[in-house]
């Protein structure tokens, strides 16, 4: 059938088709003038279209391609005109209704109506409800068919050897040979790619077709089909231009960052996210088996509607409804297990041994180690003595087992649809005590108490437990655990002979580990949404929406004393406690109105909201316990005691509109407007405005495009424009006035008073970040299993909210201001194919995104070099790019150093000297000395395109898909913690060191060996040398999956049973040496790997 059909052989004409009669005397109010020679069927109808009210609904095998048709008729009835275009011709009309002619064959009387029998069946969905309207019609046998009727029932007569194709808008066809029998039951399946035609967008959904603006939508489909305890990691690689970047696999960590289209400001860059329309709580923390969709709106035409919150891009998160049928219960479960995807290899302690003798004697000293000592080390004969300790085996026992369970019901009739959920996660770590406990509930419910009047509620609890180790080290929790495995030499024993511990200075990081002990962090999220519509008039809708979302977290952090052995003790044991509390409440009024004049439809939206947001957090702590067992905060010595808190607030209020357009389907047009109020911002700043403006052009359904209609079945051009706003930028929720601190003693007649003092410059004139898009695109569906989406877009960020320098004598801290500007260009694509035959299905679907980002302007300065030291913002380069020193590889002779050094002295100004195996570095500013002033911006941390390709393909009951996700344009610099040094028993070097430069390796890519202290060519001075292209390709998830046979499973109450084996993070591939993870985080070593999972399910539906 095609598009311009499509859209109008809907359930209700098909089923009046065979059901009305006498409709025809209406087409005498309905007149046509018309004069064609040599026309076609479709050229005749398109006139009857212009003309009159008349839409024409047909299959296209009915309608033949012959130019035959001459008339001349003045003010002629439609009947008329179709008795005179249809003569010679098989084939009928019926008038449905004053907007409604179907076009069908004549029904032929079979030559052999001894063999044929009538066939009486009723279709229905998945859920045993009656399909109104579906096609039955006999294969090979082109245009002899029938439709099923209110009830879902047919009857038709055919050979006893036919075969009947059943078919349905939004379901798969299904072809069932007769063989014989006189009835049959069908059940039609929902075809998702055909659901997936519907996207969610602002405030509501849009057919994909008729969007203008730059939307992408990931499916329920897409994210239960995998066993992911992250929602993030569930859609990267799925979305382009979405760019997720997992850093670690710690357990129930949110770590990761997105970012859409680009990073667009030099402040918080993260994408707005709505669950059911409302802001609150961590995507993360979701039951992927509650969400319907996921719609990333990513263009300003898209999101405007969202204002001042959206200029980084919106994800829209719709969770399931109920629908109208019989009761429905489904079961997803699974077990895995996850592992390490790697450690960095590292020396075992004969080699560390012999490499930190090389480093030593490098610096002109002895030897620490004999040839005796190496051996021992080698043959494991002195486990205390000469022990080879892996820090890595001792550090990482946790069993990494996993497992996820969700129940969920559904169903209701045409008063009331609803759905509840349950889910539970368990999740052990790779490391011990690392772990996460989770617990999910959802109910959503649709009530239709009256014509008009309808009721939605949304009800969401979450309780998530989290336990990492802690520790007393400087920054706590695993990650410092993390650092010392990465640190402390193979040569340090784990324990000695006596039971006691073996240590470095900072003690030893697997003793931490044994002491059993954990940072608990508890977090219980409510989510109450209550909508009401009424329907006002037929047109005119309105709807008032109410939500409370609600988090509390509270974190405890007891740390024990430790007596490592006889010599060492770490203590006191220690108590930290923090509860955080925040809440948001909003109203949200809507009117909807929605009017067709003939071909011209028009919707409009006008909307209020109101919200709220309330922050309180209070610190408490104590020191000095009597013992590692009595850990409430009483039982701590009172003098020790700490305590802080803070209290916010902060009020938004707006008004917004849209107005969509088209002609016909064929013309679109929309517009969006925002006004946004902040109480971030002084009175006479605090609102912020925000239109935007798109429009498409539907060319496959002009006239002129009628002879591509065999292959080409849609092509749309649109563009867009439109501006949006960030508050977000800013951390001071009061920046408009003046804020005191406490504190701040004055002495004052002989005694010293308690005082307050000014520390911030009052913000008055401060206001919105704005960004302005423009983009164009394409989109494309060809050949009946083809799909191409094109754009473009260019996005400039003004008034960047950045600190602005004073001098010293201001007395008051750097106050920030409108003055940076950002730009983001670049271009996404998606290629789609899929394809079915007998009993086969294939779908691939690639994807693609290019971004180019640049600083714009940086409030009058060039640059600016960020706390880290090794990243900077420059006019005319990307955002937080690396700054180092230039490598130019290594000095391959000593007397290639010596005439280097010569000319450009000794390192940075310091008493090292160049020697041979050094890193040479490039005399960038062009002084003759290598000073702070040579270095430059290296590379960026911002991937220059990312890309995703999912397959899968199914036969029979046996289904497999692969994803595949990657990045490409991107660095990392990785210091001492990845690749260690020589610095004794608090160093662990990489194997990557075996390569190093020496007199008989001159060869060698790494730096010569040496004490770090001796040389400035360890990764600790940063230069391109240490900054590496992170380019990857990660085959994200592999799976397969047997679908049990249905007959097999009716006898136990089950509809439908799925196994699968799933892996996830299977394996990647780079040039990175040692196993580095190429999205680990730059400047550290100490972050938790990011794991592999292979796990087992099923999927079971009653």
């Amino acid at each position: 059938m095609n598009q311009h059909a499509k859209k109008r052989f809907v359930a209700f004409v098909s089923f009046c088709l065979f059901c009305l009669a006498g409709l025809p005397l209406m087409a005498q109010e309905n007149t046509v003038t018309i004069d064609v020679r040599n026309a076609s069927l479709r050229q005749v109808f398109d006139v009857i279209e212009k003309q009159t009210t008349y839409r024409f609904a047909y299959q296209d095998v009915v309608i033949d391609n012959r130019k035959d048709i001459s008339l001349s008729k003045k003010n002629a009835s439609v009947p008329a005109v179709l008795d005179i275009a249809l003569k010679g011709r098989d084939m009928t009309y019926t008038i449905v209704s004053s907007k409604s002619i179907v076009i069908t064959p004549k029904q032929v009387a079979s030559a052999q109506a001894s063999v044929q029998r009538q066939v009486t069946g009723t279709v229905t969905d998945a859920n045993g409800e009656p399909i109104i309207g579906a096609n039955v019609l006999v294969k090979g046998e082109s245009g002899k068919g029938v439709i099923t009727d209110y009830d879902g029932n047919f009857a038709i007569t055919v050979s006893s050897d036919a075969v009947l194709e059943f078919s349905y808008i939004g379901y798969s066809t299904i072809a069932l040979p007769v063989n014989g029998k006189s009835a049959l039951t069908v059940k039609l399946k929902e075809d998702q790619q055909l659901l997936d035609e519907v996207v969610v967008v602002g405030y509501g959904s849009q057919a994909k077709v008729n969007l203008t603006g730059a939307v992408a939508s990931v499916s329920n489909k897409e994210l239960t089909a995998r066993p992911i305890t992250s929602v993030k990691a569930g859609i990267q690689g799925l979305v382009p231009g979405l760019t997720i970047t997992n850093s670690q696999g710690r357990p129930g960590e949110d770590s990761s960052t997105m970012r859409i289209r680009g990073t667009g400001t030099l402040n918080n860059a993260s994408p707005y996210i709505l669950i059911d329309g409302v802001e609150g709580g961590s995507m993360n923390q979701l039951d992927p088996n509650d969400i319907e969709s996921i719609s990333v709106l990513k263009d300003a035409a898209s999101a405007a509607i969202y204002g001042s919150k959206a200029a980084n891009g919106v994800i829209l998160i719709t969770t399931k409804r109920g629908k109208t049928g019989r009761p429905v219960l489904s079961y997803n479960g699974s077990v895995g297990w996850q592992r390490a995807t790697g450690h960095v290899e590292r020396m075992n302690a004969a080699d560390a041994a012999s490499y930190y003798n090389r480093a030593l004697e490098a610096s002109g000293k002895s030897p620490r180690f004999t040839d005796e000592d190496i051996a021992l080390f080698r043959n494991g004969s002195d486990p205390y003595g000469h022990p080879d300790t892996d820090w890595n085996e001792l550090g990482y026992q946790g069993s990494g087992f996993m497992h996820q369970h969700n129940v969920n019901i559904s169903g209701g009739n045409e008063s009331a649809q609803y759905m509840a959920s349950v889910g539970y996660l368990g999740q052990e770590g790779i490391m011990q005590h690392s772990n996460r406990r989770q617990f999910n509930l959802r109910t959503n419910l649709d009530l239709k108490l009256s014509d008009k009047f309808t009721v939605r509620t949304n009800l969401a609890y979450i309780n998530n437990r989290y336990d990492d180790p802690t520790n007393s080290y400087v920054g706590g929790g695993s990650d410092q655990i993390i650092r010392q495995l990465n640190l402390i030499a193979p040569w340090i024993p784990y324990k000695n002979e006596d039971g006691s511990y073996g240590t470095i200075g900072d003690g030893n990081p697997v003793a931490w580990l044994d002491l059993d002990q954990v940072l608990t962090r508890k977090t219980q999220n409510f989510s109450g949404i209550l909508s009401l519509d009424y329907q006002i008039l037929k047109e005119l809708k309105f709807t008032a929406t109410g939500a409370f979302v609600s988090n509390v977290q509270v974190t405890n952090d007891f740390v024990k004393d430790i007596q490592y052995n006889e010599s060492k003790y770490h203590g006191p044991n220690s108590l930290k406690v923090r509860h955080y509390l925040w809440n948001r409440p909003s109203l949200d009024l809507l009117l909807n109105y929605a009017k067709n004049f003939g071909k011209h439809n028009l919707k409009a939206l006008a909307g209020y909201k109101i919200e709220k947001y309330n922050y309180d957090e209070l610190k408490a702590g104590r020191r000095d316990f009597p013992n590692n067992d009595l850990t409430d905060i009483n039982a701590g010595t009172s003098s020790t005691q700490t305590n802080e808190g803070f209290t916010r607030e902060l009020a938004m209020m707006s008004y917004f509109g849209r107005i969509n357009y088209d002609y016909a389907g064929k013309y679109l047009f929309e517009a969006n407007f925002r006004a946004d109020a902040s109480s971030r911002f002084s009175p006479d700043n605090r609102w912020g405005y925000y239109p935007s403006l798109s429009a498409g052009w539907r060319i496959s359904e002009e006239n002129f495009m009628e002879g591509t209609r065999n292959w080409l079945q849609s092509l749309k051009i649109r563009g867009s424009w439109g501006q949006l706003g960030n508050q977000d930028a800013l951390d001071d929720y009061y920046p408009w006035l003046v804020t005191y601190s406490l504190g701040k003693n004055y002495p004052f007649g002989g005694s010293l008073e308690s005082g307050i003092a000014q520390t911030n410059q009052k913000l008055e004139t401060i206001s919105w970040e704005k960004s302005t898009t423009w983009g164009i695109g394409f989109d494309l569906s060809l050949l009946g299993c083809i799909d191409l989406n094109f754009d473009y877009y260019d996005r400039k960020t003004t008034g960047i909210i950045m600190d602005v320098p004073v001098p010293g004598s201001f007395g008051l801290s750097a106050y920030k201001d409108n003055v940076g500007a950002m730009r983001n260009r670049g271009v996404e694509m998606t290629l789609g194919y899929h394809k079915e035959w007998n009993d086969w299905t294939f779908r691939a679907n690639g994807n693609i995104a290019v971004n180019h980002n640049e600083v714009l302007n940086l409030g009058g300065v060039n640059e600016q070099i960020e706390s880290d030291g090794y990243h900077i913002n420059r006019v005319g380069m990307p955002y937080h790019a690396f700054y180092g020193y230039v490598a130019d590889g290594l000095f391959k002779s000593q007397e290639e150093a010596d005439a280097y050094t010569e000319k450009y002295g000794n390192p940075f100004g310091s008493s090292k000297k160049f020697k041979a195996g050094d890193v040479r570095y490039r005399d960038v500013d062009g002084d003759g000395r290598l000073t702070s002033k040579d270095r430059d911006v290296i590379s960026s941390e911002q991937p220059k395109f990312t890309f995703g390709l999912n397959l899968s393909a199914s036969w029979k009951s046996l289904d497999a898909s692969v994803l595949l996700q990657g990045a490409c344009g991107v660095s990392r610099y990785f210091n001492e913690e990845v690749f260690g040094a020589f610095r004794g028993d608090t160093s662990h070097p990489a194997t990557a060191w075996f390569n190093a430069w020496s007199p008989e390796t001159p060869n060698g890519t790494f730096p010569r060996i040496v004490e770090p202290d001796y040389t400035a060519s360890y990764p600790n001075t940063v230069s391109s040398f240490w900054i590496f292209k992170t380019n990857y390709l990660r085959f994200k998830n592999i799976q397969l999956g047997y679908t049990l046979p249905s007959q097999s499973l009716g006898r136990f109450g089950i509809s439908r049973a799925r196994i699968y084996y799933s892996a996830e993070n299977l394996f990647k591939i780079d040039n990175l040496p040692v196993n580095i993870d190429p999205e680990s985080p730059s400047g550290r070593g100490s972050h938790y790997p990011q794991v592999a999972t292979h796990s087992f399910g099923i999927n079971l539906t009653f």
